[in-house]
């Protein structure tokens, strides 16, 4: 059975975005990004929440036009290729190889989840990752801790209810961030 793994970037106070919503934050470096590689390897299905996807899809697109950064580079036609799934219930449309998909959140995933294919990769957000995590949705989480205090700003998980978790793996990236591996117990 396929996993939806949860990839999120945060800071040291739980953030993962800043006050006034900013993400210029999280430092891509050769270890973050191997490791992202890896995450897209591992996965045929990119899941995102709305808010998410309106940031995704007005960067990845354009990506090379935007930046010159080796991640961005490698990512870009990958992010493009890979298809995608928006929860939402305010769009009615996406491109990029992207469905959006609304009703029933645990009968949608669980759906998805019996489906013969790779991990299902629910990248970044709050609300939906919460909605998922306390429907117990979410099989594996990994949580990248950036060294900066942003202060305020959306948390990880905002309000949700109690979720124990098994730490599966610890590692430094880039000499900075810290990669926090957890599955559902």
């Amino acid at each position: 059975m396929r996993k939806l793994v949860y990839a999120v970037h945060t800071s040291l106070d739980g953030r993962i975005e800043g006050p006034d919503g900013e993400f210029d934050w999280a430092d891509m470096g050769p270890d973050l990004s191997g490791h992202s590689k890896e995450l897209a390897d591992r996965s045929d299905t990119l899941v995102y929440g709305r808010r998410v996807w309106d940031m995704m899809s007005s960067y990845w697109p354009k990506a090379e036009e935007i930046s010159d950064h080796p991640h961005d580079l490698e990512y870009a036609p990958i992010w493009r290729e890979t298809p995608k799934i928006v929860f939402s219930r305010t769009l009615d449309k996406a491109g990029w190889n992207t469905e959006v998909v609304g009703g029933d959140l645990t009968e949608r995933i669980t759906g998805l989840k019996s489906k013969p294919g790779k991990d299902l990769l629910l990248m970044g957000g709050a609300e939906l990752a919460t909605a998922m995590s306390d429907r117990g949705l979410i099989d594996e989480a990994h949580v990248v801790v950036h060294p900066v205090v942003l202060g305020g700003g959306k948390q990880v998980f905002g309000g949700g209810v109690r979720t124990d978790l098994r730490l599966t793996g610890t590692r430094t990236m880039d000499g900075r961030a810290v990669l926090l591996t957890y599955e559902k117990k």
